[in-house]
C-alpha cells in the first residue's frame, strides 16, 4: 500500500490539533513527527521549526482571506475603504473558525512582540500599502502629525487592537465584533482624510457602552 502523501497542510493542521488536544506544544519534533507517522526528516522538509510552523499559521488565514477576496469579481471594483472592510470581516471568519487555537496562542504574551505574529505583520503592513489609502484627498499637514509612524504601521496597530477586543467579545457570533470594525476602520480612514473627529465620537461611544457592560 502506497504511503500517504503528506503536505504542509496537513503538518499545520495536525500541529493546530495537538495544540487543541493537550494545550501545550509537542515535547520536540521527534515525538510530533511520531504522531504524524513520519520521520523527524519528512517534518523538516516542510518546515525548519515549531516556531516557525506557529507563524505559517497566521500567515495561512491571511493568504486564505485574500485568495477568498479575489474570487469575488466586484472586489477589484472597491474603492480603498471597502477593500479593507471586506478584508477584515472576511479575516475575522476564518479567526473565528480557528478561534480556540488562536485564543491559546494568543493569551501566552504581549502580541505586540510575538515573534508568531511577524511574518503576518509584514504581509499586512504590504497590503495595506498596495491599498494605498495616502491617495485619498489628503491634507499634508495632516500625514505630518502621523509623526514617525506609516499608515500600514497605525493600520497594523488597529488589526491587533480589533484581535484583543475579538478574543474579549462574548457576544453571539461575535456581532460586537464587526460593528467595532466597521466603526474603527471609518474612524482610520477619515482620520487619513483629515476629518476624524465625528468617527472618533462615534467610536469612543461605542467603546465606553461596551467597557460599562463588562
Amino acid at each position: 500500500m502506497a504511503k500517504k502523501q503528506i503536505t504542509s497542510e496537513t503538518v499545520l493542521s495536525a500541529y493546530m490539533n495537538h495544540i487543541l488536544e493537550h494545550g501545550t506544544r509537542p515535547k520536540n519534533v521527534f515525538v510530533f513527527a511520531k504522531e504524524l507517522k513520519i520521520s523527524e526528516q519528512e517534518f523538516y522538509q516542510h518546515y525548519a521549526s515549531f516556531d516557525v510552523l506557529e507563524q505559517e499559521v497566521f500567515t495561512t488565514f491571511f493568504t486564505n482571506t485574500l485568495e477568498l477576496l479575489h474570487k469575488n469579481k466586484d472586489y477589484s471594483t472597491f474603492d480603498s475603504k471597502n477593500k479593507l472592510l471586506s478584508f477584515y470581516f472576511t479575516f475575522f471568519e476564518i479567526m473565528n473558525r480557528n478561534r480556540s487555537y488562536i485564543i491559546h496562542m494568543l493569551s501566552q504574551g504581549k502580541m505586540e512582540s510575538m515573534k508568531s505574529l511577524a511574518p503576518l505583520r509584514k504581509h499586512f503592513k504590504a497590503f495595506i500599502d498596495d491599498l494605498e489609502l495616502d491617495s485619498l484627498d489628503l491634507v499634508q499637514e495632516n500625514l505630518n502629525r502621523i509623526k514617525a509612524k506609516s499608515l500600514s504601521e497605525i493600520a497594523w496597530a488597529q488589526l491587533l487592537f480589533t484581535v484583543k477586543f475579538w478574543m474579549s467579545d462574548t457576544s453571539p457570533g461575535f456581532e460586537k465584533t464587526d460593528v467595532f470594525i466597521e466603526k474603527s476602520i471609518n474612524t482610520t480612514v477619515d482620520l487619513v482624510a483629515s476629518k476624524p473627529f465625528e468617527g472618533l465620537i462615534d467610536l469612543g461611544k461605542f467603546l465606553f457602552k461596551e467597557k460599562m457592560s463588562m
